[in-house]
């Protein structure tokens, strides 16, 4: 009986995501090597660990955080901002400008925490889901900074410890920051 190739095709491909879902099931993080020496870990929602792996990932900043977020709600990260903030670490935060219309968002939290602020409001949205720590970790993915991202919706994090690729995200970061305006001053 002569297969087609069609039909090896997409026997390749249940077997390739087979393989794949065996090694990094949903919600699993899993290192691995990369050819510049950095490593990575992916993590799916819901309920997948991002939320804690991000607080970790900041909980382990030394010298800086840039943050640039889209939607930012989630009150686990924002208090792991806050306490690198308190430790000494400078954390600078870009917002998109819809976050000065949102109920819960984490913009006032931070200008009153003294965290500088920052809104981008160039863009018709500034969708950027981005922390770059100590100018060698890069957080990114569609996982937005939310109670909803961890609990409810079918995101993902991908968080890599690679300097040259935090050099690309920190330039594309201060370029935002350029063309942002500072989000009012603490108390007003």
């Amino acid at each position: 009986m002569r297969r087609s190739p069609a039909l090896l095709g997409a026997v390749v491909l249940i077997a390739i995501f087979s393989a794949a879902s065996v090694r990094f099931p949903l919600g699993s993080a899993k290192p691995a090597g990369s050819s510049t020496g950095g490593a990575w870990r992916v993590y799916f929602s819901p309920r997948g660990g991002a939320t804690a792996a991000i607080v970790k990932a900041i909980g382990g900043a030394r010298r800086t955080v840039l943050a640039q977020a889209y939607s930012f709600t989630s009150a686990p990260i924002a208090k792991a901002l806050l306490n690198a903030h308190k430790r000494g670490v400078k954390v600078q935060v870009i917002l998109d400008d819809s976050q000065l219309t949102q109920k819960y968002s984490s913009a006032v939290f931070f200008r009153n925490s003294g965290i500088p602020t920052r809104i981008d409001s160039a863009h018709a949205i500034a969708h950027n889901k981005v922390m770059v720590i100590d100018g060698v970790t890069v957080i990114t993915g569609s996982f937005n900074f939310t109670r909803a991202a961890e609990e409810r919706n079918a995101e993902n994090v991908l968080i890599v410890r690679d300097k040259a690729l935090a050099e690309r995200y920190t330039s594309n970061w201060r370029a935002h920051e350029r063309h942002s305006r500072v989000y009012g001053r603490r108390g007003g």
